[in-house]
């Protein structure tokens, strides 16, 4: 299959990469990317062809994959009508609907992706909703390509994308505040910022992959760790006393709201 990307920013960069470590070729990749330094930089760095030309690019695709800004993507999808020619539609835009992009590109062969950061060092997880029209073998080919950075999973109603994008999506900044918090208390608790970071790290790094090969729940886990009278229970009963955890399912919440709101701002018109 031939893959047409529109967009060639960070996400594009990373999926790029990672299907050019696994299953595919470069004959099999295409650009089309409006800024020049970019395509110079991808062309160098893949070797995969670039275009700034929409028809160009998209001519001779089976898989269009739009890795525009949302606020992009609606006037991409009305240019992108007029070249479509039963091509599956890959949107990895946040917050527009399938709906939405249906109305402007004239296409019902859509899946939307919502991708994280992590993606970018082949750690990703990627929550995936197709429209009915979909076939079986359009859902094979998203999972393929989505599964090169990192884990996939389906969802079956669009809203639940909205929680993806509120768990996974924004989820690595809640990740990189926690570190932050750790870091600033190692520097005050006496080490330098180097071995503050270095403690952190490598601490978040090693409880997760405990936590990826255990078939154990997470409250397990931290249970086994949690001494009677000891120090992380001293710790645990502070975050407790202070509703930690109730404030991480909160901001949770929020941002799964914000994701629904956006949906309804960008999808106006």
């Amino acid at each position: 299959m031939n893959i047409c990307f529109i967009g060639g920013g960070n996400m594009a960069t990373a999926l790029i990469g990672g299907m050019l470590g696994k299953w595919f070729s470069i004959q099999q990749i295409s650009v089309v990317e409006i800024n020049a330094d970019n395509r110079t930089r991808l062309h160098a760095q893949f070797g995969v062809r670039t275009t700034d030309s929409l028809a160009e690019g998209v001519t001779g695709s089976d898989i269009v994959v739009l890795a525009v800004k949302p606020q992009q993507l609606r006037e991409v999808a009305r240019q992108l009508a007029a070249h479509l020619d039963g091509q599956l539609l890959i949107s990895i835009a946040a917050g527009i609907r399938a709906s939405d992009l249906a109305r402007w590109s004239g296409s019902q062969a859509i899946v939307r992706a919502m991708p994280n950061t992590p993606a970018l060092v082949q750690s990703g997880m990627t929550g995936l909703y197709a429209m009915p029209q979909v076939s079986a073998a359009q859902r094979e080919q998203a999972q393929h390509i989505l599964g090169t950075v990192g884990e996939i999973l389906w969802v079956q109603e669009e809203a639940l994308l909205d929680a993806v994008t509120a768990i996974s999506g924004s989820g690595p900044a809640y990740v990189f505040y926690f570190i932050e918090a750790l870091q600033q208390a190692a520097q005050e608790l006496g080490f330098n910022t180097g071995d503050a970071r270095r403690l952190s790290l490598a601490t978040f790094l090693g409880a997760g992959k405990l936590a990826c090969s255990s078939a154990e729940d997470a409250s397990v886990l931290r249970a086994r760790v949690t001494s009677k009278n000891g120090t992380t229970e001293r710790a645990l009963l502070s975050m407790e006393a202070n509703h930690v955890k109730q404030h991480i399912v909160e901001a949770a919440k929020a941002a799964a709201t914000r994701s629904k709101e956006l949906g309804d701002e960008l999808g106006k018109n």
